[in-house]
């Protein structure tokens, strides 16, 4: 695939993207304002926890819809990748929002169990209603987003969100059963813990593979020793050191490297070895990496380099050395002129 042809097939994802992420936004955004109403007048934990949880997706969904629209923008000179790596900033920000709303759900359910802030579930049968209200919305949403859940990490976030509130909504719905059975309003606050405690490993790993992609460590599965045995197995390759990789985005792995190569080779043979190194990282690992750039050296080129550094340095220092003594001399005769 050429890059025109790259660039073309991501904009035309993008768009399908947005497109889904909208729908699922205006779902979710009518289900949130009657939860939000839902919440206030019977008082109850998991509803309010379920509309906290479906606040986040409204967040995540609108950057995430945002961020599609972005990534449909061509690279320019001063951001060479485009708007690519937006989509592990817009996932890190949903999973921190999930973290914060999940401990917050843990604190006020422990409040209510065992502080006795627990003013009981005013009507039962709308929190039945309204989880299963919730329930459908999400299983819509579910159903929009998720042929294209595996394409990003935004729409991998965007996702987790809508299946984890489809959960929540679940609880809520169990809750309500529980209360029109036995009359225990404590089982509420139980359902508002169980959604938070289903948030929170969601949210951490999304949060731990995003901080990998910011700190451009190595891609998963991806063995840079591995790799730099291979690539020193190709013929005329001597060495291979300052050896990187790192991923932009979802799909999107660099790696770089300088070679050491045999000395006087030709520009043809050296056109191979690009070649070979660059199907080598296409083709022969778990991660295949499309994108490579390789500087050649040939061998004993660093060592001259290093040498001539060090010269210069040297020489700098006892130009300066002198340059201070003529001048402390120029200064001595000047002074002695003086008297």
């Amino acid at each position: 695939m050429t890059h025109g042809e790259g660039t073309s097939f991501q904009a035309g994802s993008s768009r399908e993207h947005q497109r889904r992420l909208t729908m699922s936004l205006a779902l979710t955004s009518t289900v949130f304002v009657a939860e939000v109403i839902s919440a206030a007048v019977t008082g109850s934990l998991a509803l309010l926890v379920d509309a906290g949880h479906m606040l986040t997706d409204l967040s995540v969904l609108v950057a995430s819809a945002v961020t599609a629209m972005l990534m449909r923008r061509k690279p320019s000179n001063t951001r060479t990748w485009g708007w690519a790596r937006l989509e592990v900033i817009t996932a890190a920000l949903g999973a921190l929002i999930l973290l914060f709303v999940g401990i917050y759900a843990l604190v006020e359910a422990g409040m209510r169990l065992f502080g006795g802030t627990d003013d009981g579930v005013r009507s039962v049968g709308l929190l039945l209603f309204m989880g299963m209200l919730g329930l459908a919305a999400n299983i819509g949403s579910i159903v929009i987003l998720h042929g294209n859940s595996e394409d990003n990490m935004n729409m991998r976030a965007a996702f987790l969100e809508v299946v984890n509130d489809a959960l929540g909504s679940v609880a809520v719905i169990v809750s309500a059963i529980v209360l029109q059975c036995t009359g225990w309003g404590g089982f509420d606050a139980i359902a508002g813990g169980i959604i938070a405690l289903m948030m929170i490993p969601r949210a951490a790993m999304l949060l731990r593979k995003a901080v990998r992609v910011l700190l451009e460590e190595t891609p998963e599965g991806l063995d840079l020793d591995e790799v730099r045995s291979h690539m020193e197995r190709v013929p005329h390759v001597v060495a291979v050191h300052d050896l990187h990789a790192s991923t932009v985005s979802t799909g999107m792995p660099v790696l770089m490297a300088h070679v050491v190569v045999d000395p006087g080779l030709s520009m043809a043979q050296g056109a191979e070895i690009l070649a070979q190194l660059q199907s080598c990282l296409r083709e022969h690992f778990p991660v295949s990496v499309p994108h490579t750039t390789f500087q050649l050296e040939p061998a004993g080129c660093e060592a001259v380099r290093t040498e001539h550094l060090h010269d210069t340095a040297d020489g700098a220092s006892a130009d300066s050395s002198d340059s201070r003594r003529d001048a402390g001399d120029d200064a001595g005769a000047a002074g002695a002129g003086g008297l």
